[in-house]
Order: structure tokens, then sequence, then C-alpha cells
């Protein structure tokens, strides 16, 4: 009997501890949200436990808590809308509270938290793939006119051009098809990467960021993701109660440009209400040797939706509309030519106008506490069109419709020690038809579907992380032989804590590619490209093996990043010269070769005093068909920037030299290009209140009014680049 009461007494002292000793596990985190030039609280914005996926928002004293956290080390991240993100780290230990203030600072940060490298938010500094994110009130400082001049010389991207209107970003080389431009992760139906006549209809006053993920993209959004992904994030994804948006507006010298951009939200506790609309205009734009004819650009866009987001589930619809107009340069007339033009292929002025309508609907579930966690759904439809007129008789040459119709499905794995994952599947039916003057390809249906998973082991020091991804395309096309293609991509890499705030990361890759419908059934002039395309419909699949490395610092005063990437592609499909004349174009066909892509960027920011950074950047692609060592075409020279950046109080000024070498690795149908150097200011003022913000930034650029040309512009011969200019721009936040 004794022996029994002891046995129970000493199993009620371990039941108590065991009790005691799950109370203590877990601690609580907690903090306020204030401006950093006034220190006023902010409400209603979204701070996150990175690692473990939760999220809360602020209160109207600005405050913030969680409960019950687990024992351990987590990177913190405060984000309100068309703001940069701050980040803290802490650790959290059992039973105790640990305390994490943040600064809303309205000013250019270096660090950000990304969702789409790995379709779940991670800090660019633990991410295994290079990322690079513009903000809001960076993008309203650059260009945003189009997508390419407002990413143009972000590190390790580049722009195409066939002028202003249609630019289009090239990043580490790799242009058209193997470059992913989508919105909210899925795609937006334009056809920006057929032609180099052709924009990309989005627009970037109303988006909250812009990521690039550089490198092989293809595990989570598609085989045509070979040289990276371009996210645009525009937000609207949690209620919160009240009223916040912005208002944007933009006068611009040299191409006289003006326009603006302004947003609502309204939120409840559950549901959320929102509208975007704006536009701009800009005429011809001036250079050094005078304005470029037929260079102007115009657009409008407006969208809206609304959403329920409760604690297990959300469900929003939103809508897009975006209409653009835009002139396609003309090569000045020289005297006695005008009897030498070719009919339809002289100096006559060419202007699109694309239209897109799209429709979208998400849904999904959270925080359930089983196996799968969360899941997010996607379903949309894009209904792009696009008319090639001649001016000024507005006869209509040619006419494009792109219709897609995409779907999305993303499973979160419940989080288990160290292990976290996702998978899904996705898929796109596409049903393209061209009729006139450049109707290349028959009318075309395409479909694709697509399975895919990426896993997480993470050791806090070091992390390792791996996936798959399983895609197959096919094509049916009127009158030709149908095509299809299944293929499989993957990846392994790893992220290793070297100690003192520095990060060496490794990623192999596994990729593969479909041809393009233009690379298999494109037969006829195609001016967009400068080329009489001649495409073949027995091509195969490109298949690549990647090597990415990189190492990141991030302190108090330096924050540097050293990337080096070795590519390489066979069978890569590229547009072989004859040497024939067809039509006034060069006759090309669409070939394929083994290829190797090269090439280093490099980044170094250091903090001379609390409020002065010096700046500086550099990138370098080498590119090449390795059987006969021959440069691939469009690639972009070596190029570095360096400035300073001061801060006080609300003041900020940007002064830097951007410089590119002389291109002379060309392709044998190119011209070389002469190297420059442009100088230019950026600068801003920011006034905030409590739940209002003013932003006033200068951009003053090419202030030496250099003479210089685009190596990647297919009108680099008689289009240079804009001359001497200047861009204001005033936002205002309310929230």
């Amino acid at each position: 009997m004794q022996i029994r009461k002891h046995l129970v007494a000493l199993t009620f002292c371990l039941c108590a501890l065991a009790i005691g000793g799950l109370a203590q596990s877990g601690g609580t985190l907690r903090g306020k949200v204030t401006l950093a030039n006034n220190g006023d609280p902010v409400h209603n914005v979204k701070v996150t436990i990175i690692q473990l996926r939760l999220s809360t928002e602020t209160a109207e004293d600005g405050s913030y808590e969680f409960k019950n956290v687990p024992a351990g080390k987590y990177d913190i991240a405060a984000h309100l809308e068309r703001t940069p993100d701050v980040l803290s780290k802490a650790e959290i230990n059992g039973g105790q509270t640990t305390t994490a203030d943040f600064e809303i600072r309205l000013e250019a940060v270096r660090e950000q938290v990304t969702v789409t490298a790995t379709g779940n938010e991670e800090t660019t500094f633990n991410s295994i793939q290079s990322v690079t994110i513009i903000g809001s009130l960076d993008l309203a400082k650059k260009n945003p006119i189009s997508l390419g001049e407002a990413l143009d010389h972000e590190l390790g991207v580049a722009k195409r051009s066939f002028g202003p209107g249609n630019s289009r970003p090239v990043v580490r080389g790799f242009d058209g098809d193997r470059v992913l431009v989508l919105q909210e992760g899925i795609g937006i139906g334009g056809l920006g990467f057929q032609s180099g006549d052709h924009a990309e209809p989005i627009d970037l006053l109303s988006q909250d960021r812009i990521e690039v993920v550089k490198g092989p993209g293809t595990l989570l959004y598609g085989s045509n993701a070979i040289g990276g992904v371009v996210n645009a994030v525009s937000g609207h994804d949690e209620a919160h109660k009240g009223v916040r948006g912005y208002v944007t507006g933009i006068l611009g010298s040299t191409n006289d440009q003006h326009g603006g951009s302004a947003g609502i939200e309204f939120g409840t506790e559950r549901w959320l209400f929102w509208a975007n609309g704006g536009g701009q205009r800009t005429t011809d734009y001036n250079t050094p040797i005078g304005p470029i004819q037929n260079s102007f650009s115009r657009y409008g866009n407006w969208s809206g939706g609304f959403g329920r987001f409760g604690d297990k589930g959300f469900l929003s619809l939103s809508y897009t509309g975006d209409r653009r107009n835009y002139g396609i340069p003309t090569e000045p007339e020289h005297e006695g030519e005008e009897e030498e033009e070719e009919e339809g292929h002289g100096h006559e002025m060419v202007r699109l106008n694309p239209r897109r309508d799209s429709l979208q609907i998400r849904a999904g579930f959270r925080d359930l506490g089983s196996a799968i966690n969360s899941g997010n759904f996607t379903l949309q439809y894009n209904n792009y069109r696009h008319d090639e007129s001649e001016l000024p008789s507005e006869e209509i040459g040619t006419q494009f419709k792109n219709k897609t119709f995409l779907y999305r499905a993303v499973f979160d794995q419940r989080r288990s020690g160290r292990y976290s994952g996702s998978f899904g599947f996705s898929g796109l039916h596409r049903d393209f038809k061209s009729v006139g003057e450049e109707a290349l390809a028959p009318p075309t249906t395409q479909n694709n579907f697509a399975a895919f998973g990426l896993q997480t082991i993470d050791f806090e020091k070091f992390a390792f992380q791996f996936g798959g991804r399983v895609e197959r395309n096919g094509y049916n096309p009127n009158g030709l032989r149908d095509r299809s293609f299944t293929g499989f991509s993957g990846s392994a890499g790893i992220r290793v804590g070297l100690g003192g705030n520095t990060n060496f990361v490794a990623n192999y890759t596994h990729s593969y590619r479909a041809p393009a419908l233009e690379e298999l059934y494109n037969n006829g002039p195609h001016a967009g490209n400068l080329t009489f395309e001649i495409g073949d419909e027995n091509l195969e699949r490109e298949r690549g093996n990647g090597i990415d490395l990189g190492l990141r610092h991030n302190s108090r005063r330096l924050r540097t990043e050293a990337n080096f990437f070795y590519y390489k592609i066979n069978d890569f499909v590229f547009l072989a010269p004859t040497g024939a004349i067809e039509d006034g174009l060069i006759e090309a066909n669409y070939a394929q070769g083994d290829s190797r892509f090269t090439g280093t960027e490099l980044r170094f920011d250091v903090g001379l005093t609390n409020s002065l950074w010096l700046l500086s950047s550099l990138d370098y692609v080498n590119s090449e068909l390795t059987n006969t060592s021959t440069p691939l075409p469009r690639i972009p020279p070596l190029r570095a920037r360096v400035g300073f950046e001061a801060f006080a109080k609300g003041f900020r000024i940007n002064p830097e030299v951007v410089m590119a070498q002389d291109q002379n690795r060309i392709f044998t149908t190119e011209e070389r290009t002469a190297g420059y150097a442009t100088v230019n200011l950026n600068a801003s003022y920011t006034y905030t209140q409590k739940h209002y913000a003013h932003i006033f930034s200068v951009n003053a650029f090419n202030l030496n009014d250099k003479l210089f040309r685009n190596h990647l512009s297919f009108i680099k011969e008689f289009a240079p680049e804009i001359g001497r200019g200047v861009r204001v721009v005033y936002t205002l936040r309310f929230f």
C-alpha cells in the first residue's frame, strides 16, 4: 500500500511537472508600431512571425501581441500596404515576454519580405534565391510608364524595348518567353513575351510592390520562368477596419509626362472593399539629337473588388481593366528615300492599342491545425487584344486576340518541428488568334497542366530546400502539326548562416522549357522583332542545369550581396539569320543549339555615418552558343552604379552615376554599342501625421545630357535613350 501511495504521488508530480513544462513552453511577443518621424502610433499594420506564418494587426494605439509562441528565434515583419516592410529579429523564451517595437519609415530600405520566391513570406536575406523588391514609393519615382522602364538598372535587370511604351524586363540576360511576368502570382494573359513591340498591361502606380526573383523560377510558376519571375503584388489580401488609400500625381519634362493614380480600401472586421484608377500620358521624348518621332504613350486603368476574410477562410472577387495606346518610334526619313520605301515596311508610323479585361476569384482556408494547414485557390479569366494601326490613316494592319483561363491551387503543410512545405497544381487554357499583315501563326489553342511541391528543413543556422515540378504543354494549331511536351524540373538549395549577420546560399536547378507558340509556328514578316521569322514545328524542349551561389551580409552599417550564376541550356531556341532578305527584313529561322549563361551581381552599401550611405552595385552577363562560341543577341553589357544616400529628418537625397561598358560581344546581325555614364539625382521629403503621410519627390535624370543607346533596344540605331529631364511626384497616403 505504501509503495502504491508513493507511485501515485510520483505520478502526480511528474504530471504536474509536465503540465508546468507545457505551460512554460510558450512565450509572449508584444510591441508597438509607430511612425518614425513623429512617433505617432499606426493601426491596422500587419505584424507577422515569418517562420510560423502567424499574423495579427495592430490596435488603434499601435500595439500588437502574440501569446503561446513556441520558444525559438524568429524574423518579425511589420507591413503597411504601400510602405516598405520593417524587419526585426526576436528570441522567444518559454514563459517570458519579449518586446519588439517597429518604426514605419516611408523611405528606401535594403531588406524586405518576399512572397514570390517560395509562395510564402520570407525575408530576402534568408531566401535561397536572389530577390529584388521595388516598393510603390520607388516605382512612382522611376518612370512607371512601362514595366521595363521602371525596373531598368535594378541589380541583374535590364530593359528590352521598341520604344518607352512597350519596354519589358530582361533578367540575367534572359528575355521573352524565358521571363515570366505575373500579377498576384498568376499570369496576366498579355503578349509582351512574344514580340519586342508588345507591352505588359500592368498599372505600376496601383501596385504595392514588384518582386523580381532572379534565376530559374520553374518550380512554382512554370517552365517558361527559366530566366526569372517578375511578380506584381497589389495586396487586398486581409480585412482591416476603416479606410486607407493613396493619391499619386506625376509631372515630367523631356516627354511632357503627366498622370496620376488613386486607390481606396474600406474594411470592417470581416469585409474589405477596394477600388483603384488612374492613367498617364507622354509625348514624343527628346534626346541630345532631337525628338524621337512616334514615341508617345498613353494608358488608363481601373480595378475594384471585394472580399470576406474570416478566421478560417476567405473569398474575394476582383476585376481589372487596362487600356493603352502607344507609338512605335519611326526611323527618320533621309533625302531621296521616299521613292525607295517598300509598301508596308517603309517609314510609316504604327501605333498599338492593347486592351485587357481580367476577372479573378480567390478563395482559401487557413489555420486548420491539420496536416494541411492552409490552402489558396485562384481562378482567372483574361481577355487581351490589340490592333496595330498605321498613322494617320488608322488602317488596322494586324489584330491579335489572346484569351486565357488560368487556375492555381497551393496547399501549405503544417509546420512540424523543422519541416515545412507546400504543394499544388496549376493549369491554363489559351485561345490565340491573329489576322492581318503580321498574322504569323495560325489560330492555336494551348493547354497546360502542372503539379509541384517545395519542401524546407530549417535548422536556423542552416536550411535545406528541395522540390520538383512536372508540367505538360500541348499546342493545337489550325492546319499544322499538333505538339505536346512533358518535362520535369527540380531544384535543391542550402542556406548556411556564417555568423555576424552573414548568409551563404547555393542552389542547383534542373529545368525544362517547352518551345513557345511563335517558335513552333511563326512564318512571315515580323516587324516587331525586325525579322522575317520561320518557325520549326519539330523543335524539341529545352533542358537546362544551373548553379547559383550567393553571399549576403546585412548589419547596421554594412549591407552587401554577391551572386554568381552559371546556366547550361541544351537545345536552346534562338533566331538564326540566313543572310537572305524577305519583305525588307532579315530572314531568320528558329533553330536550336547548346548555350551557356555566366554572370555575377555585386552590391556594396556602407553606412559612413548614421545618416549617410555609400551605395554601389555591378552586374555582368556573358552568354554564347557553345558549339560555335557565338555570343547571343541583345545581352546587357557590364554595368555599375555608384552614389550616396543622405537622410535628415524627413529629407532624403540620392545623387548617383550609372555606367555601362561598350558591348562588343555581339551576335552576327548586331552592331556594337558604345559605353556611357549618366548622372542622376533623386530627392524626397516626407511629412507624416497620425493618419496621413505626404511624400514629395524629384527625379532628375541624365543630368549630363549624355547621348547613349540601350544595347537591348530593337531600334537603338536611330532611337537613343531619353535626354536630360526631371520628374516630380507627389503621393498622399492615408491610413
